[in-house]
């Protein structure tokens, strides 16, 4: 069982958005983006119909699994355009350093 809140390295983690109209109703844009920002400063996109990845749950709910590779503050922006719709969501999540996956020989001393 994984520690709730907690990422761990080469564990998948699914990251979600809603997207709402000025009224507070759930609406599909035109487009969305994805965009991963890894902590060693690689940006990898993801456009939804595009990108097999970027899938969409229900009117304006998307979201995206991904799996970290390495440990550390992962950024990610939601990007969107159309008409009453251009709205940009960031965040980001931490993922454990790993004994498992990376060298952690002073980071546990």
């Amino acid at each position: 069982m994984l520690t709730p809140g907690r990422h761990y390295v080469n564990t998948a983690v699914r990251v979600a958005v809603n997207f709402q109209d000025d009224d507070r109703v759930d609406v599909d844009p035109a487009t969305v983006t994805f965009k991963l920002f890894s902590p060693v400063g690689t940006t990898t996109s993801y456009v939804y119909n595009t990108d097999a990845a970027l899938k969409k749950s229900s009117v304006g709910d998307y979201y995206i699994d991904v799996t970290p590779d390495q440990s550390g503050r992962w950024h990610y922006r939601w990007e969107s355009t159309g008409t009453n719709t251009v709205i940009a969501i960031e965040g980001s999540f931490v993922v454990q350093r790993s004994p498992f996956y990376e060298d952690t020989q002073d980071a546990y001393r």
